[in-house]
């Protein structure tokens, strides 16, 4: 019989969650790495796709109305998949250059991660991080006293959110199910789908 009657894990998000509130080194980087090309994008469309893998981010924000039309009256033509891959290129090693400054657990999450465990609740994590970025985060983390039972990362899986797979993982490797007895909580819409496409708890931050 399935049962949903306790709660056996909350997997969380990372930037913006459960450290770098606001999720300000992605933000930093986008913001540099698009004007460096001449397209000063506004803060709503900076955040618009958060949370999505960091290539896909950067692919849905160059189909936005306005971004676009910026870059067809600075260009001369729409953008295509190749300068996304451009503009990753250029992203990735920028923020792996100031990751090590944003891996600090936002405060209220080392005491309420504390709390769940004490409830025998096992933590997971799900982000739009690749593993190499978080290489550099998670031991940062655990240092500052926040170091989640599972991280999977968007390259360890088939896809990243919206698709449901980190999830599956966290869940695989935890030993937890049935879906509807785990809680996903983020502070993006991508975290939200995330975890209705699981078919477990969503929970929006």
């Amino acid at each position: 019989m399935t049962d949903c009657r306790k709660i056996k894990c909350v997997i969380l998000d990372w930037a913006g969650t459960t450290v770098d509130f606001g999720s300000m080194a992605p933000l930093k980087v986008f913001s540099e790495i698009f004007e460096q090309r001449g397209l000063r994008l506004e803060m709503e469309e900076l955040r618009a796709p958060m949370g999505m893998p960091k290539l896909e981010h950067i692919r849905e924000r160059l189909k936005m109305e306005r971004p676009a039309r910026l870059f067809r009256e600075k260009y001369g033509r729409a953008p295509t998949d190749d300068d996304a891959l451009g503009i990753y290129a250029a992203f990735e090693p920028a923020l792996m250059n100031i990751l090590h400054n944003f891996s600090e657990p936002i405060e209220g999450v080392r005491a309420a991660v504390r709390e769940l465990r004490e409830s025998g609740i096992k933590i997971g994590s799900t982000t739009g991080y690749t593993r190499e970025m978080m290489d550099v985060i998670e031991p940062l983390a655990k240092a500052a006293g926040y170091a989640p039972d599972c991280v999977v990362t968007p390259d360890e899986v088939p896809g990243g959110r919206p698709a449901p797979w980190m999830i599956f993982k966290n869940m695989e490797r935890l030993g937890v199910y049935p879906p509807c007895a785990v809680v996903k909580a983020g502070d993006t819409a991508a975290d939200i789908r995330e975890g209705k496409n699981a078919g477990v708890i969503s929970v929006g931050i």
